[in-house]
């Protein structure tokens, strides 16, 4: 299991974490897919979280999920806002209810990442910004 503040941006579904659900946003249709956006955290940071279809319905603040092979890459449209998300080969499974301690700080997809100049298929972090909200 990976602590949220060891998340980078990657093209890769290799994340296994555990967290709890604080804040869900309002449920938008893209296509004909029903997204939003959570906020999540940990014990060492927050993120937010991409909800797809079904999981916009079943997923509630206060929700513990652990999120198998999942994936932490920018927004469609929008490289400079990072997600965390099952993608299409991870699994999101709600694993209990309350019981969790968590950080609302640092929020990882506040953090503005940028490619590695030795390598550019390792991100970096360079400051925070703050333009998303799962609320608004």
């Amino acid at each position: 299991m990976q602590f949220l503040k060891d998340i980078v941006p990657a093209a890769l579904n290799n994340i296994n974490t555990k967290f709890i659900v604080l804040d869900k946003g309002r449920i938008d249709l893209e296509g004909q897919h029903k997204t939003c956006l959570a906020l999540v955290a940990d014990e060492t940071a927050a993120v937010h979280f991409q909800m797809w279809g079904d999981e916009c319905d079943v997923f509630e603040p206060g929700d513990i999920i652990q999120l198998e092979n999942g994936i932490f890459s920018y927004i469609r449209n929008n490289r400079s806002n990072h997600v965390l998300r099952a993608g299409k080969r991870g699994k999101a499974e709600k694993v209990g209810e309350f019981t969790m301690a968590y950080v609302e700080k640092p929020n990882m997809s506040e953090i503005h990442w940028v490619p590695d100049p030795k390598n550019p298929k390792i991100y970096l972090p360079v400051d925070f910004t703050s333009h998303i909200s799962p609320t608004h």
